[in-house]
């Protein structure tokens, strides 16, 4: 194999297919980057069994092949080479020569023979999604997606494909989080890809770009093409949590209060909270206002900003991070909370629709 490239084309490829290689895995071609010279295009994959990123980048392909290199090792080559371009050829014996300018390395690479069949969806469901949109979508939900194994299904994101609509919903026992938005489609399916892929799948995404990302969907499944990039993940199994019992239709108390002003006073408040110290963010929504509190043995914090509030007033407490986490997510100025009691979750929608729903559950306020 011998090929010349652009250096930096080659880093981004060689960085962004290495996020799916597992670093200590139990067969050793598993910790390569797979290459595969033809034509005037080079081929760049990382696969660790449940998540697999490809592309192609250009190349002047001189003797087209395959091979194995360290992706660890290969990266922090490519990274350091001082040229524009980079030369690589590799012989019988699978010694591999990386040339830059002046630069010369040689390292020994692994064969592709023992490396798995990266897996395609040829006969599955399409759909397609602009770019900027799944990247919202994604971004509004992953922060509740579980990270304990007591329903490994919950550890993944599940996507509700409709005629109209797209749904995105994640669930970690505490809160829900769901993204609606609507799709031309003409087909209905259900499947849960899993956070650790989602999360990779953001990396590779622009919130600016409204290029179509297309998702094929087969039974164990998806490609995600974003762009030159393919993402090939394996999805969760199980029954997903029948979330829609957890929304109530209706609420005692609705309050319409400023995204940024609600984050920065939970955030002061939990100032005096740590890892150690799990006591609850108190909120009390009264006199159209939001009072929010804390004690700990670190101290105590108090603060107040203005809300529109009808209905009951309520005092509640919650965990401050769960707080936090949705607050963050909620891509509008004003939010609109529901509450329905002490013991019910608070709702978090945008002021006006349902484009997001976020729901936290309440910590027990100990009276007394």
């Amino acid at each position: 194999m011998q090929f010349i490239c652009n250096q930096q084309q080659l880093l981004d490829a060689v960085n962004s297919v290495s996020r799916a290689v597992s670093p200590k895995a139990t067969l050793g071609s598993m910790e390569g980057v797979l290459m595969k010279a033809s034509g005037d295009r080079l081929f760049l994959a990382g696969y660790n069994l449940e998540l697999g990123i490809t592309t192609t980048i250009p190349a002047n392909v001189t003797e087209g092949g395959e091979l194995l290199l360290s992706a660890r090792l290969f990266g922090d080559i490519v990274r350091r080479l001082p040229g524009e371009n980079v030369s690589l050829r590799s012989d019988e014996k699978l010694n591999v020569h990386i040339q830059s300018d002046a630069t010369e390395f040689t390292v020994m690479g692994l064969s592709t023979a023992e490396y798995p069949e990266l897996p395609s969806v040829d006969n599955g469901v399409h759909v397609t999604v602009p770019q900027n949109v799944l990247h919202s979508m994604i971004r509004q939900t992953l922060f509740a997606v579980a990270q304990s194994d007591a329903r490994p299904v919950h550890k993944g994101t599940l996507f509700e494909v409709e005629e109209e609509s797209l749904r995105l919903v994640s669930v970690d026992g505490s809160r829900l989080a769901i993204r609606t938005e609507p799709i031309k489609n003409k087909e209905t399916l259900n499947f849960v890809v899993p956070g650790t892929t989602l999360n990779e799948v953001l990396k590779l995404m622009s919130s600016e770009d409204e290029g179509l990302v297309s998702i094929s969907v087969g039974r164990r499944h998806a490609v995600l093409e974003i762009g030159n990039y393919c993402v090939i993940s394996r999805l969760l199994e199980g029954e997903f949590l029948p979330y829609r019992k957890a929304i109530l239709p209706n609420a005692t108390t609705t309050v319409r209060a400023n995204t940024r002003l609600m984050t920065a006073a939970v955030d002061r408040a939990a100032l005096v909270i740590n890892d150690r110290i799990r006591s609850p963010l108190v909120c009390d929504f009264s006199d159209n206002g939001v009072k929010i509190s804390c004690t700990t043995p670190l101290g105590s914090a108090f603060d107040r900003f203005d809300a529109e509030i009808s209905g009951k007033d309520e005092n509640m407490g919650f965990n401050s991070r769960f707080l936090m986490d949705a607050l963050k997510n909620a891509e509008s100025d004003e939010i609109k909370i529901e509450l329905n009691g002490p013991q019910s979750p608070m709702k978090i929608l945008p002021p006006e629709g349902d484009s997001f729903l976020f729901l936290v559950l309440p910590v027990r306020l100990s009276h007394g």
